[in-house]
């Protein structure tokens, strides 16, 4: 009797654990997958979760630090491994060039209308017809005030000697390479062989400053102490000045690199729909919100924007002011024999 008991008691809880398992998260009843490839630190995985929660679908992320290091990589993988890819400006172009994007299909984001106008009919994507705006910003520089004790204004002033083993700077070629241009008076942009001549003449002489190439999180670098000025993106210097006062940001004089990163679907996405839903989803005030107060770019959604606290809407370095955007300077896709001449010229530098 007691074992016919025990197989009873064993088959209802048998059935009770399996009828739990069915109810218990969405995506593993939905079995919805999505493949996201963003940049590293720039999507909350809060964010990512509440949207699993939300959808049922489960979201699988890979990162990257530079927007050719995701070019190849995409290419280098069959078509459609990654369903969302998160391209800044120019590179948008230019996967749209290689017939690497499929439009998106903007009736079925019902919170498009989020986006303020301003950023919306780019240049790079005019209509929005492969992109949605993420966040953006600017490449600012940060100063340890406590112990760089000069007037920092520009660009120009990083190259000085006397910051030599100081500097953290990004590890991007265009963004580096933009930089040193800027300082001269010149586009981020420029082609022309003699011109570039001269930018690699003053790009080596930023060799002996720089301590540290991170695109990743330039800004451990600065809160350790282990540099003192950096060349980085504002969201960076912001998190390094909650954690100490003594750094401040500079939007340099010359105007700065000035970016934004988008949300575009792959060619040949195997998830088109899941992918529909995700960039809606992060189109919410709620999502954005929850975007800016673990990475405060400046950031499109003005609905969420008009929400949030003065910490970040009155917060230069986190909320760019506009007439920094203005004077700044958008990357453009250059053609292959130029970008093959930045690499040359990255390459020396860092030898």
């Amino acid at each position: 009797m007691k074992k016919s008991m025990k197989k009873l008691v064993c088959m209802m809880l048998t059935v009770v654990l399996v009828f739990s398992l069915a109810g218990c998260g969405k995506s593993s009843a939905s079995g919805k997958v999505l493949n996201l490839y963003v940049w590293t630190e720039y999507v909350p995985d809060a964010v990512i979760a509440a949207f699993e929660k939300e959808s049922g679908i489960k979201v699988n992320i890979s990162t990257f630090s530079s927007n050719e290091d995701m070019l190849a990589k995409v290419k280098s993988e069959s078509e459609g491994a990654f369903d969302i890819v998160q391209p800044s400006d120019y590179m948008v172009k230019q996967l749209i060039e290689q017939d690497m994007l499929q439009k998106i299909d903007q009736t079925k984001l019902t919170n498009l209308s989020n986006i303020g106008t301003q950023y919306l009919n780019p240049k790079y994507d005019p209509g929005n017809v492969y992109s949605i705006p993420y966040q953006g910003g600017v490449a600012a520089i940060a100063v340890n005030t406590a112990k760089i004790k000069d007037t920092i204004t520009s660009y120009d002033d990083l190259f000085n000697p006397k910051y030599s083993n100081t500097l953290v700077v990004l590890d991007d070629y265009r963004a580096v390479i933009g930089m040193t241009a800027r300082s001269m008076g010149l586009s981020m942009n420029e082609t022309d062989s003699t011109t570039l001549g001269k930018i690699q003449t003053k790009l080596l002489t930023l060799k002996n400053n720089v301590k540290l190439y991170d695109s990743d999180s330039p800004k451990s670098a600065l809160i350790s102490g282990d540099c003192n000025l950096a060349f980085c993106w504002n969201a960076e210097i912001a998190l390094a000045m909650e954690e100490n006062p003594d750094i401040k940001i500079v939007f340099p004089k010359e105007g700065a690199y000035t970016f934004m990163d988008n949300w575009c679907v792959t060619k040949g996405a195997k998830n088109y729909d899941a992918a529909m839903e995700f960039i809606n989803y992060m189109l919410t005030p709620e999502a954005a919100k929850m975007v800016m107060e673990e990475f405060p770019y400046l950031n499109p959604n003005t609905v969420a924007v008009s929400q949030m606290s003065a910490d970040y809407s009155s917060n230069p370095a986190k909320n760019v002011p506009a007439e920094v955007l203005n004077k700044g300077e958008y990357l453009d896709n250059l053609s292959t024999s130029v970008l093959e001449k930045y690499d040359q010229m990255w390459t020396e530098l860092k030898k």
